[in-house]
């Protein structure tokens, strides 16, 4: 297997192969230019996004600042807002459904590492290894639709948010959250049931 093929596997992989070094070069310049233009400038915006983003549906707007990882593994549908000083780390894929909200300062992250220590380090490394000193693994994070992603929220790796859900400011989530429901805090717990009218 490549490394990338070990990435989107979901095992670990060396994260400075020169694939993932040539993705993130690409992605920074576009970054770069997207965050440079003036609000107003919404084509030339929309070509960067098309470009930068795996794929991406009908009115969306992405608020600049915005920053990502390698832009490729982002998926995002129609209807969808992501505001200012939001962070994408798309190791992996993050598929964002139609009608979603998401606000300032959210965090997805796809990238992860051992929890134990002596699996977390890369054996025999060296500085001439061309490898990362320690073992990386991605996870993907899907949002469905319908969903309001709070300010500052921050989402782990391997998360699912259930379509119709809420996700109250400042939660971490950790864990998948079901469908039609409002959940909050650190670590995000539902506190309630919404969208009588639409749940299965």
């Amino acid at each position: 297997m490549t490394e990338l093929e070990k990435c989107m596997a979901r095992l670990p992989y060396n994260c400075h192969d020169e694939v993932f070094l040539q993705f993130k070069e690409k992605s920074k310049q576009m970054i770069s230019d997207y965050n440079g233009l003036p609000y107003g400038h919404k084509k030339e915006k929309q070509e960067i996004l098309q470009e930068l983003f795996g794929g991406i549906g009908n009115n969306v707007s992405v608020g600049a600042p915005f920053l990502c990882d390698y832009g490729r593994n982002i998926y995002i549908g129609n209807n969808v807002s992501v505001n200012m000083n939001c962070t994408f780390i798309d190791c992996n894929n993050i598929r964002i459904g139609n009608n979603v909200m998401i606000a300032s300062n959210v965090q997805i992250y796809t990238a992860t590492h051992p929890i134990e220590l002596e699996q977390r380090l890369t054996p025999n490394w060296t500085p001439e290894s061309g490898e990362h000193f320690c073992q990386v693994y991605a996870l993907p994070v899907t949002i469905e639709d319908g969903c309001w992603i709070g300010g500052g929220v921050i989402i782990l790796p391997g998360v699912t948010i259930g379509s119709g859900s809420v996700i109250g400011a400042g939660s971490v989530v950790v864990k998948d959250i079901p469908k039609n429901c409002v959940a909050v805090g650190n670590p995000c717990k539902v506190i309630k049931s919404i969208n009588k009218g639409n749940r299965e």
